[in-house]
């Protein structure tokens, strides 16, 4: 069992990697950078101010037919926490 918060993230690996992100229930595609990764979520900075918040869609390529559900879980300014979901 992890003592604290630090021992409970899982390992991170670095990266500055171009993604493209679309909010719950929106066709359009924001461009973001991939920060860094880890088998739960992904730290990404956002390139407009736009809100967002509960569900969005993460692709990793151009090709937005293959993309990885997240839910938001914090948000600081233009870098947000997102964890990897099941799609139901």
């Amino acid at each position: 069992m992890a003592t604290n918060r630090k021992e409970a993230r899982k390992k991170r690996v670095k990266t500055d990697h171009d993604a493209w992100m679309m909010l719950d229930g929106g066709f359009a595609r924001r461009k973001c950078t991939v920060l860094d990764l880890s088998n739960g979520g992904a730290r990404i900075r956002v390139h407009d101010t736009n809100p967002v918040s509960g569900k969005v869609r993460l692709a990793f390529s151009r090709d937005v037919r293959k993309v990885t559900h997240c839910r938001l879980v914090w948000r600081d300014e233009s870098i947000i926490g997102l964890e990897f979901m099941v799609p139901v």
